[in-house]
């Protein structure tokens, strides 16, 4: 219990809503499915577990069901399925499921911490983080979970993988250049770049719905803020200002 507890503690950090980091789910670009349900992690049965909910608040339900701990969902385009992370084969792997909770299934079948699942957006391919290469690094997988790749092959922690509306590029979060910077790269891992190149902290990019900016967290006016950019980096415009904690950017639905 020990061990869960400390892996799940590393996983909110690395995952969650915190000034770290944040873990997808309609804030990357992703199509945002009709299925007028809503997602969410709870801990209302006493441990973590992925759950819906229809968006009037009726019909609220345990998706995932298990006594280990799931989290980090996030849907498939279509709506049909959901993509998230669990403990329950005794470290952290991508798991997918329907959209009724049924067909539970390991997909990356990995020893390495696996977390942070992305879907592209026409479905195909999976994104995520994967330390099965001594540090973490993104990866992609078919949907089925078959061939993986590491994309990025950096020695420096690589996270959170955000792909662009069009599916042809992912922004990710790098510590490569000895702090937090917000990255994005082809979706074969080529054209590696530094987009925010700041000394201070930023990450969790959010690609907006039309594919030209990125609006991200960053710490460069003494506190995390909400920024925004073009997706060659230029342009880089704060959003807010306020003494406490701002992060975590989100983008609505195209019109």
């Amino acid at each position: 219990m020990k061990t869960a507890s400390v892996a799940m503690a590393f996983l909110f950090v690395v995952c969650l809503a915190v000034p770290l980091a944040g873990c997808g789910g309609g804030g990357d670009g992703e199509p945002i499915p009709a299925t007028g349900k809503i997602s969410f992690t709870s801990w209302r049965d006493g441990n973590f577990e992925i759950y819906v909910v229809n968006e009037d608040g009726s019909a609220l339900t345990n998706l995932s069901n298990n006594p280990a701990e799931d989290d980090s969902a996030t849907w498939s385009p279509d709506g049909s399925r959901i993509a998230f992370a669990s403990n329950r084969d005794g470290n952290w792997e991508i798991y997918v499921m329907d959209a009724d909770g049924s067909g539970q299934t390991n997909l990356t079948n990995n020893p390495g911490l696996n977390y942070c699942p992305a879907w592209s957006p026409d479905g195909s391919p999976i994104a995520f983080t994967s330390d099965r290469d001594g540090n973490a690094e993104i990866h992609v997988m078919n949907a089925d979970g078959t061939d993986p790749r590491n994309l990025t092959n950096d020695p420096a922690p690589d996270f959170l993988p955000a792909w662009s509306p069009d599916g042809t590029r992912i922004a990710f979060q790098s510590e490569r250049d000895g702090n937090r910077e917000v990255y994005v790269m082809n979706a074969d891992g080529s054209g590696q770049t530094n987009l925010s190149n700041n000394p201070a902290e930023d990450g969790l990019p959010a690609w907006s719905p039309d594919g030209t900016r990125i609006a991200f967290q960053s710490e460069r006016d003494g506190n995390y803020e909400v920024y925004v950019m073009n997706t060659d980096g230029s342009g880089q415009t704060g959003l807010t200002d306020n003494p406490a904690w701002d992060g975590n950017p989100a983008w609505s639905p195209a019109p």
